[in-house]
């Protein structure tokens, strides 16, 4: 199922303060607006993400936010007068690859969690559209000239966020049936005959719209800033064979690795590197040796499980390095593809990806040229 993902940015954020935009302003270094960005374009159920500008403010955009996104091809396009002409034009970038899900956020809302964003993606799947939502905790009062004038009665009643999730298709033609005048996109659906499930939100998905708030969300940020660094070590011994896989890349040589899976060194150590983070123990921990279903099974499956486990925990992998250990093959040669292909699985973008080989100067069994050993190093950082 494709998922993708629309991030509502045309709005010029008057009440925030401040001499730009707000989601242009920067949150703890960082424009509120590439965090909003990084967290969808770096989890690994969404396959691309669109981003609906002011046309006005496209140069602001590519000097402030695109030096701080972690992840190529992100597309951007003009919005509209209102808020939902700027849904309606991001939906409308979908039209040819129309996925099976949109996840619609706004662009204010900087401190979306992986967790949050899965949630209303499973909801989605299940329901055909699902919003987050807070319980109403708070006594809420009637008032009118500085008096209150009665108490309401908070009984059912939800703060709403985003993401909010629909089937592509249903909240497309939504749109074009709605009055324009709707206060989101859960409110377009339900006119629509849509049924919207509601999903946990969470209490840090905070949105900037005073000038206040930047203070409240970087004491957040201050407050629970988790950085985790994991190093991996893995070694296999060549056996018979033609070829050996080296992060996902088929490698000729006249010799291959001995390994349960496909003995991907590199992999491996990345995948333990991970794990490792999160203190989560290692692959034989979650993938025994002994079970016969990962017999000969791509490592590719390793390593997308190990970054499942960190976006579980709202942690998103920031950068890979790898170092290749042996007298042969020549790894240079192959170094580009294996950082592509690294970097797609993780949802990074290439550049926080290092491959890198050395050779232990004949010395030891990798001198020896009887196996390959590898080195990995991830660091996370949890949104």
């Amino acid at each position: 199922m494709t998922v993708r993902a629309v991030i509502v940015a045309a709005g010029k954020g008057v009440r925030a303060g401040g001499p730009s935009p707000k989601q242009y302003q920067p949150l703890a270094g960082v424009p509120v607006l590439a965090r909003a960005i990084n967290a969808f374009a770096g989890h690994g159920e969404i396959g691309g993400v669109v981003v609906v500008l002011n046309p006005a403010d496209r140069a602001l955009f590519d000097a402030v936010v695109l030096p701080h996104l972690r992840a190529p091809g992100i597309r951007c396009v003009s919005g509209g007068a209102t808020r939902a002409g700027s849904v309606r034009a991001g939906l409308a970038a979908l039209d040819e690859e129309a996925p099976d899900l949109v996840l619609i956020h706004d662009g204010a809302r900087p401190m979306i969690g992986a967790a949050l964003i899965s949630r209303v993606i499973a909801a989605s799947r299940e329901h055909g559209a699902a919003a987050p939502a807070i319980a109403v905790s708070d006594t809420l009062w009637r008032g009118q000239d500085g008096e209150i004038t009665a108490h309401a009665d908070r009984r059912g009643l939800f703060a709403a966020q985003t993401p909010q999730g629909f089937r592509f298709a249903d909240i497309r033609a939504a749109h074009e049936q709605a009055a324009g005048t709707e206060t989101d996109d859960a409110e377009v659906a339900r006119r629509a005959g849509m049924t919207v499930a509601i999903v946990d939100g969470a209490a840090d998905n905070l949105k900037i719209t005073q000038p206040g708030d930047f203070g409240r969300a970087e004491n957040m940020l201050g407050g629970s800033l988790d950085i985790r660094n994991g190093n991996g070590f893995d070694v296999h011994a060549f056996g018979d064979g033609d070829h050996v896989i080296l992060c996902g890349i088929r490698v000729p040589h006249h010799r291959s690795l001995k390994g349960h899976s496909d003995a991907d060194v590199p992999m491996h150590a990345l995948t333990d590197a991970i794990y490792g983070a999160l203190a989560l123990g290692d692959i034989g921990h979650w993938f025994p040796p002994g079970d016969a279903q990962w017999k000969d099974a791509p490592s590719r499956i390793f390593l997308e499980h190990a970054v499942a486990q960190a976006q579980a925990q709202d942690f998103a992998v920031t950068h890979a390095d790898c170092t290749i250990i042996c007298e042969a093959p020549k790894i240079g040669p192959h170094c580009q593809p294996m950082r592509e292909n690294l970097a797609d699985i993780l949802g990074i973008a290439v550049q926080r990806v290092s491959v890198k080989a050395t050779t232990s100067e004949r010395l030891g069994f990798t001198g020896r040229g009887e196996g390959i050993a590898a080195l990995a190093t991830a660091t996370l950082v949890k949104s």
